[in-house]
Parts: structure tokens; C-alpha cells; sequence
């Protein structure tokens, strides 16, 4: 009997930050609000001008030959508690983004929203904690 005890006390010792870990933790972190200007096409759907939230997904996409993993992560768009799209965002620390990427970036918890050379995409560039999350969508014409 007593092993029984120490045995179901010693699972409980082990489970019980488990849960209340996955309990504080957020499933699907907020990186901030962005406006879109105009409409773009997002996963293949259009997506409509306007403010919305930005957050993680727990999705990623599986990395790409040569991408480490953790290079991308779905994003949502979220409006009025919605997810209403969703797309991939290359994820870059602040330590690589100025060789991989020009022109001017976003303060550190900043968001900046660019229509890039030849108005071919739409970048929606988000620095979170030293880490940067970078949208490229097409606008729709």
C-alpha cells in the first residue's frame, strides 16, 4: 500500500507542473495590431483592409531545405475574436535581419506595414522581443 502512495505521489509531483505551465502559458501568443491599408491576399483567401490582431498559431509549417526549424511560423489574423486568415511568416532574430532584409525596421515591439518596390506585396514586418516575424502577402488588384 505504501508503494502504491509514493508511487501515485511521485506522478502527481511530475504532472502537476505540467498542467500549470500549460495553464499560465498563452496557446497562441499576441505579436500585436497591425492595419492593412488595402486588401491582400492571405493563404490564398483575400483579406480586407482594415486593423486586426496579430498572433502566433501552435501550427508550423515544415521547414523548407536549408530553413532551420523555427524559421517560420503561422500567423492569424484575428478581427472581432475571429480568426479570419492566417499565413506564414518568416521568423528572423535581430541579430540576422540586417543582412536579410532592407530598408527600415521596426522599433522593438513595433509593427511596420510597407507596399514593397513594384507594389508587388505587401510586407507586414513585427519585431517582438528581439525576434522578427515578417508577412509578405500580394494586394489584390
Amino acid at each position: 500500500m505504501k508503494k502504491v502512495i509514493l508511487a501515485a505521489a511521485l506522478v502527481m509531483s511530475l504532472v502537476t507542473p505540467l498542467a500549470i505551465s500549460a495553464q499560465t502559458r498563452p496557446a497562441n501568443p499576441a505579436l500585436g495590431s497591425v492595419t492593412l491599408n488595402r486588401k491582400v491576399t492571405a493563404d490564398g483567401q483575400p483579406l480586407a483592409a482594415g486593423t486586426y490582431q496579430v498572433r502566433l498559431s501552435a501550427d508550423e509549417p515544415k521547414p523548407v531545405v536549408g530553413q532551420s526549424a523555427g524559421g517560420a511560423r503561422y500567423v492569424e489574423f484575428v478581427r472581432g475574436g475571429k480568426v479570419v486568415a492566417r499565413e506564414v511568416a518568416t521568423v528572423v532574430s535581430d541579430a540576422d535581419v540586417k543582412s536579410i532584409v532592407k530598408g527600415p525596421q521596426p522599433a522593438r515591439g513595433g509593427v511596420r506595414v510597407d507596399l514593397l518596390k513594384g507594389n508587388d506585396y505587401v510586407r507586414v514586418w513585427i519585431n517582438r522581443g528581439g525576434t522578427n516575424y515578417i508577412i509578405h502577402m500580394p494586394p489584390v488588384a
